[in-house]
């Protein structure tokens, strides 16, 4: 229950806050918003985000497949591997 309580708190921080900031950011109805450098803003986060979770993904596999590769000198096989009545 923690973990979809946290990944609503990080949805909420990434997409409701800005938009809300957005939309009571003009003082008066003259005043507009350059829909282009928000959309570039928008798009310039979303990818930074994207990366940095991208490459936390990618160094995860990294090191699963050194960890776990089978000239490890720690490697031993498991339980599962050692039966040979399968």
């Amino acid at each position: 229950m923690t973990a979809i309580f946290g990944l609503f708190i990080i949805i909420a921080t990434l997409f409701i806050i800005p938009t809300l900031h957005f939309v009571f950011a003009a003082e008066t109805a003259d005043e507009y918003i350059d829909r282009k450098a928000e959309i570039w803003n928008l798009f310039f986060r979303m990818m930074t985000v994207a990366f940095v979770v991208g490459g936390v993904i990618a160094g995860t596999m990294v090191w699963q497949v050194w960890r776990f590769r089978e000239s490890n000198p720690k490697s031993k096989p498991t339980p599962y591997e050692e039966r040979e009545d399968l």
